[in-house]
């Protein structure tokens, strides 16, 4: 199983909520430069963060991948996620990106990687992250990669 984990790109400072702030024009430059590292994949589906930055960045990518399923939309991606809940919604058998934020994204991957939070992975905006395993357990998946746009 593969699991790719995609910080949205670059978002305006300000908005009338956290969840309502958009990509700047650099943030869809960053998104579309990640996108192209996922061009091949054997992605399954593609799930993201409600907040419409992450929306925006899983969309581009969808695009940028004529990636034909819907984006599944979910409240388990959003910042304060919780890795546990992340990893109970995952099927072994999909390879599936994840369209998330901080600190969700780093603490995740350290959760996949090392069994627990202490160790996040630092990730800027539009970073993709690659990881491999038999299974989506805390400890049990290899970080492949981490590239940034």
């Amino acid at each position: 199983m593969k699991v790719w984990i995609l910080r949205h790109g670059e978002a305006q400072a300000h908005a009338r909520t956290d969840a309502e702030r958009n990509l700047t024009e650099q943030g869809r430059a960053e998104a579309l430069r990640s996108a192209a590292h996922l061009i091949g994949q054997p992605i399954d589906a593609i799930f993201a963060s409600p907040y419409v930055r992450a929306q925006q960045t899983a969309q581009l990518v969808r695009e940028a991948l004529g990636f034909e399923p819907d984006i599944r939309t979910v409240p388990w991606l959003t910042p304060e996620g919780n890795p546990q809940q992340v990893l109970e919604k995952l099927d072994a058998d999909e390879n599936v990106l994840l369209v998330s934020h901080q600190p969700l994204v780093g603490n995740l991957i350290g959760f996949l990687r090392h069994g627990h939070q202490r160790q996040p992975q630092p990730m800027y905006t539009a970073s993709l992250a690659e990881l491999e395993g038999e299974f989506p357990l805390a400890g049990l998946m290899s970080l492949v990669s981490v590239k940034n746009p």
